[in-house]
């Protein structure tokens, strides 16, 4: 799998997850296991509903030529 997932992207996901886990705990409300779904995806570095689009907020890591 290939990296769609960038820097800030990546951090606004694993905070999001731990905030919507952390709520489902306080809440006691099975519903917080939905913050799994960011923090996966912000961990791993790759998510699947970027591919039918075509979308990707990860740099380039590849050297241009001409430079």
């Amino acid at each position: 799998m290939k990296c769609n997932v960038g820097g800030v992207d990546r951090v606004v996901r694993v905070l999001l997850g731990v905030a919507i886990l952390g709520a489902g705990l306080y809440f006691r409300s099975w519903l917080g296991l939905i913050g799994l779904v960011p923090l996966g995806t912000g961990l791993e570095g790759w998510c699947p509903l970027y591919l039918p689009f075509g979308a990707s907020t990860c740099r380039d890591k590849t050297p241009r030529e001409g430079r």
